[in-house]
């Protein structure tokens, strides 16, 4: 790739992309914080998964997981090395942790981790990385990994490097807006530039 400044096609986004890895427990998960569970998800509940995807992903133009058929997502949270969980609050569903184990014995990934934006703040988030960092370790695998990009909320590159991951990859995404699919609407994600000529 040449350096420089490289112009995109209308209605594509790019965005840098941090891989992370984490090699040793970040401690013992603790208790939730008060009335809070985790609710684990299977392919029967792939409707509940999206709307909580949709709902925690929408300031961030997450799309990967709603603009797959249904019958694969199903497949996905139905499969063995799959690990999704719905977080709830005082009953309401509040987040969204999914582990990957499908690269096991050798890594496991933290494939989604998000809450809706009035929960943030709260030590929501650092209880869900360490119950899933617990989950893989015990299990033996010694690589766990997670990436984020510059379409995530600003203060996760750091969160998550506080958590004990550290970078190791670079990578450059680039993706259609999903404002301009009709998945989101033209207000989402306002900190998104979307150009008058895409309209």
């Amino acid at each position: 790739m040449q350096n420089g400044l490289h112009d995109l096609p209308a209605g594509k986004l790019a965005t840098l992309v941090t891989h992370l890895v984490m090699t040793a427990s970040p401690g013992e998960a603790g208790e939730p914080p008060a009335g809070t569970a985790l609710e684990r998800m299977t392919g029967r509940d792939a409707e509940r998964y999206a709307a909580i995807f949709r709902a925690v992903g929408e300031p961030w133009l997450w799309f990967s997981r709603l603009l797959m058929p249904r019958p694969e997502l199903v497949g996905i949270l139905d499969a063995e090395e799959t690990l999704a969980f719905a977080v709830t609050l005082q009953g309401r569903d509040v987040g969204l942790l999914e582990l990957s184990f499908a690269e096991a014995p050798a890594s496991a990934e933290l494939a989604f981790l998000g809450l809706v934006p009035d929960c943030t703040g709260r030590g929501l988030g650092a209880w869900m990385v360490r119950t899933g960092a617990a989950l893989v370790f015990d299990a033996g695998i010694q690589r766990f990994t997670v990436h984020t990009c510059q379409l995530d909320d600003p203060r996760a590159l750091g969160f998550y490097r506080r958590m004990g991951f550290v970078p190791c990859k670079l990578s450059v995404e680039i993706l259609d807006d999903p404002r301009l699919t009709g998945l989101y609407g033209a207000d989402a994600a306002p900190h998104i530039p979307l150009l008058a000529e895409h309209l």
